[in-house]
């Protein structure tokens, strides 16, 4: 497999993961969608720039459509995990948005999921 082939995998990968995610909590409509591939699109070219940077890529995406997503229509994903009953998001960890993406609750630390693995 090229570099290439290896950069567009990751970078489908990402997308199917972060869409999944939107699905469940049913957040995905046409302003979102448009988000992830907006990121996608973007993240192309810094992952074309580091190869190493695959691993960091799923993350990092989320990340972006969190960011699109808070400026258009306010946080996501919201967290269900916790006991916390004021409103709050999940994010992504570790930070760099890599290797392993998490979703961890903002309020309370815990690991809620896999980034790709929220559920309704």
């Amino acid at each position: 497999m090229t570099s290439d082939e290896h950069q567009t995998d990751a970078l489908l990968t990402a997308r199917a993961l972060v869409l999944h995610d939107l699905e469940a909590t049913a957040a995905a409509n046409p302003a979102s969608v448009s988000a992830l591939e907006a990121s996608v699109t973007t993240r192309r070219w810094w992952a074309s720039q580091w190869e190493e940077g695959k691993e960091y890529v799923a993350g990092l995406i989320a990340q972006d459509v969190q960011d699109a997503l808070l400026e258009e229509t306010g946080r996501w994903p919201l967290c269900r995990a916790c006991d916390d009953l004021d409103p709050h998001a999940l994010y992504i960890h570790p930070e760099l948005g890599g290797p392993d993406p998490t979703w961890v609750c903002e309020s309370s630390g815990i690991a809620v999921a896999p980034l790709g693995g929220l559920t309704r």
